[in-house]
């Protein structure tokens, strides 16, 4: 899946990622569509300011931090991804508990350019709605 964003500002904005069809309860389901989602989100830096890092959380409940038994995670079963990557970032860290964080650093995206990132989302607990709270974050004064 293929995303195009603009963002106007350097504070934190959510992504509301919903299921168009019946979604069963276990991602080894044959309705599941294996469990996963590739995204790659293609995003422009709108907000006049550069970002130094930026940070991806999943939740599966909206501003409560995913834990390890909703299933929710940057691909949590692969410890080295290829799935996972940037386009203006050299490396990402991964926290997996107690919540989903993936945070790309070392790079920069200065204000008029765009960033790629590809992320696998993996969920074996499948939901019809889930949250990627994006944050890019800009140098500290």
């Amino acid at each position: 899946m293929l995303l195009k964003q603009e963002l106007y500002t350097a504070a934190a904005v959510v992504l509301v990622i919903r299921a168009t069809g019946d979604v069963p309860r276990y991602a080894y389901d044959e309705r599941a569509g294996a469990g996963y989602l590739f995204m790659e989100i293609d995003t422009l830096n709108a907000s006049n300011l550069p970002w130094v890092e930026f940070e991806f959380e999943l939740q599966e409940m909206r501003g409560v931090s995913s834990v390890y038994g909703d299933g929710l995670s940057f691909d949590q079963r692969n410890a080295g991804s290829d799935h996972i990557g940037s386009s203006a970032f050299a490396v990402h860290d991964r926290k997996l508990e107690p919540y989903d964080r993936l945070l790309f650093q070392s790079g920069t995206v200065n204000a008029a350019h765009s960033v790629t990132f590809r992320l696998l989302i993996t969920d074996l607990t499948p939901k019809p709605v889930f949250y990627l709270v994006q944050d890019p974050r800009i140098p500290a004064s």
